[in-house]
């Protein structure tokens, strides 16, 4: 059995990619996909490495009934060859791992390239706001990341799996 391997990037993984790891992870095991896709998180830059989520990340995915179970990592060269889709949240993020790499992976997307809303747009980073600002991208990485799952049940025939 083929596991599909997805990692979410964000700058310093306490805020973006650890939501919408713990988000998508949730989709994932609400359709009984848990043995197909393993989800993982990280980030660009080393601020905060082992790091739990920020606390206004936590409060946001509990108060939607999401769990998260999360340190902090940085973004590493392996992460080319284990993962199958990367999803940076901003063009930064996307630069940065792309100037790690001398070549395109066909793997590596913006997040929102699966928003139906703004394709192709950025996830913006709430750490320096309140808590409204996590509810917005709480908002956005549920869209996307539900786009995300029907296009990878879709392109890898999941569906079939579990019939």
């Amino acid at each position: 059995m083929v596991i599909i391997k997805v990692l979410f990037v964000c700058l310093g993984n306490i805020c973006r990619s650890p939501m919408a790891e713990a988000i998508f992870a949730h989709l994932v095991r609400q359709k009984e996909l848990d043995n197909d896709i393993l989800t993982d998180s990280a980030g660009t830059a080393s601020y905060h490495i082992d790091n739990q989520p920020d606390h206004r990340t936590i409060i946001c995915l509990r108060k939607n009934n999401i769990l998260v179970n999360h340190h902090a990592r940085q973004f590493i060269m392996n992460d080319f060859d284990e993962f199958d889709y990367i999803l940076p949240m901003d063009r930064n993020n996307l630069e940065d791992i792309l100037s790690l790499r001398k070549h395109s992976k066909d793997g590596i997307r913006l997040m929102r390239h699966f928003d139906p809303l703004e394709k192709n747009a950025e996830v913006p980073d709430p750490y320096y706001g309140g808590s409204e600002g996590f509810d917005t991208i709480f908002e956005i990485l549920m869209r996307s990341s539900e786009n995300l799952l029907e296009h990878l049940i879709d392109t890898h025939k999941l569906h079939d799996r579990n019939k």
